[in-house]
């Protein structure tokens, strides 16, 4: 019988091992007019049954089952669990009780991803004309959108100007003179950078610095145009949560600033950063500790400050979980007689794990496969399936034991910046992707125009 076996180093969870063969089946209801990327689940099933269930049909086989041919059938596929998307909203709005998450489209752009938050009343963050598109076709109003592109094409601005879209950031002069010219309608957001204890910072592209921003704000009112309020952006996976307070403090001073000029000063967006993979520090519950502390202190209620945020990675990380196969391998003997080991998987970096060379250490998968708890480990690339030498999912190897052409390698928290990022080089199909609803969010979405 398979098992799932856990590879050493994935955090919180070592030795988890799962029977495929007891796997729940998951069941449309008859007549059912859902499409078949929508799998219901039954009362207590998880998304987890249905990762089982995928592979082990893919695995079971006729007598001829090992033949090559047959084995090339065994696609790369991912599992997007819309339950786990709700509850992290859920999470989300109890933790920041003042703040109104706008959904930052791009981080996975699903159409039912979009199409839950949508009926959980999420609003969206947009940055450019199709993901505005997207989001208004699904009856979203045109006020829960920002378009937080501080860089946007004229025709962009244009178009969310005859659709009513009209928060926008910008963050300098030139950006001013474009919405002046094409959308003086607009509420304006001038957003300010300070991001440098995140990962994945921003500033070198986006975001003014402090010390212009009252250029900025005169420069609008020159202009005609409305400042409504400041954003900024800590960077994405902000590991210092003060800098959320300091943050908040320096936007008290842009506040101050826009309303000494004549801006009617009223909302303040603190975007993201907020996201933690499993096992990395700080918590969430810190940083929404942190901003609730400073929010009370520098806006509280009754300020009639709106308060907004973008959470892209919190919402979808954890939703998606994807399996790949091991389509070929070779073993290399390096110098002093050490083995290391090449597996090639049907999914790469052209594909779901485009992201993942920007991170410092590699994602531990998951393997699915009855192993002895004594085998030795041996270093390991793990290489995508194209003839791109570069194409590899993590730029550090890994530790796994050996493993065999056809076993089948799963990888967790796999929903933010990957399926949006994949693309069809080399001839290669996307992975496809089905997503697994819960009787109570299925309810929900059946009742949603």
């Amino acid at each position: 019988m398979l098992k799932l076996h856990l590879a050493e180093g994935l955090v919180g969870v070592s030795g988890v091992s799962i029977p495929i063969g007891n796997s729940k089946e998951s069941k449309e209801s008859p007549g059912s007019t859902w499409p078949k990327d929508i799998i219901a689940l039954e009362p207590g099933e998880t998304a987890w049954d249905v990762v089982l269930k995928k592979i082990k049909e893919l695995s079971d086989s006729p007598s001829l089952s090992l033949s090559l041919s047959w084995r090339d059938c065994r696609h790369a596929f991912m599992v997007a669990d819309l339950d786990v998307l709700a509850s992290r909203h859920q999470v989300f709005r109890q933790a920041l009780p003042r703040v109104s998450p706008f959904y930052v489209v791009k981080c996975n752009s699903s159409p039912w991803m979009l199409r839950v938050l949508a009926a959980l009343g999420t609003s969206f963050d947009c940055s450019s004309q199709g993901e505005l598109e997207q989001v208004l076709d699904l009856g979203v109003a045109p006020s829960r959108i920002v378009y937080a592109n501080a860089c946007k094409p004229v025709s962009h601005i244009r178009f969310a100007s005859l659709h009513g879209v009209k928060l926008l950031v910008f963050n300098s002069e030139e950006e001013l003179i474009k919405v002046a010219q094409h959308h003086p309608g607009a509420r304006l957001v001038l957003w300010w950078t300070q991001d440098s204890d995140s990962i994945f910072p921003l500033s070198s592209k986006f975001g003014a610095r402090l010390e212009v921003c009252e250029h900025l704000l005169e420069s609008a009112r020159d202009l005609g145009l409305a400042v409504v309020g400041t954003s900024f952006h800590v960077g994405s996976r902000c590991q210092t949560p003060r800098n959320f307070m300091k943050a908040i403090v320096d936007c008290r001073r842009v506040f101050e600033m826009g309303s000494s000029i004549g801006h009617d000063m009223s909302l303040l967006d603190i975007r993201g950063g907020f996201s933690r993979e499993e096992g990395s520090d700080p918590e969430f519950e810190e940083v929404a500790g942190v901003i609730n502390a400073a929010l009370a202190q520098d806006f509280p209620e009754g300020s009639g400050v709106e308060v907004i945020a973008e959470p892209g990675r919190f919402y979808a990380t954890f939703v998606c979980t994807t399996a790949v196969n091991i389509i070929a391998k070779k073993a290399v003997l390096e110098p002093r007689g050490r083995r290391k080991l090449l597996y090639y998987l049907n999914d790469g970096h052209y594909g779901t794990f485009r992201i993942f060379p920007r991170e410092s250490e590699p994602r531990m998968p998951i393997m699915v496969k009855e192993l002895s708890p004594k085998l030795s480990l041996f270093p390991c690339t793990l290489f995508g399936p194209t003839c791109d030498a570069f194409d590899k999912l993590f730029l550090k190897e890994v530790q796994l034991p050996e493993l065999d052409v056809g076993d089948w390698l799963v990888f967790p928290f796999m929903g933010a910046y990957t399926s949006v990022l994949s693309s069809t080089f080399s001839g290669l199909s996307p992975t496809s992707i089905c997503y697994a609803v819960g009787p109570e969010l299925r309810s929900l979405l059946e009742t949603t125009p």
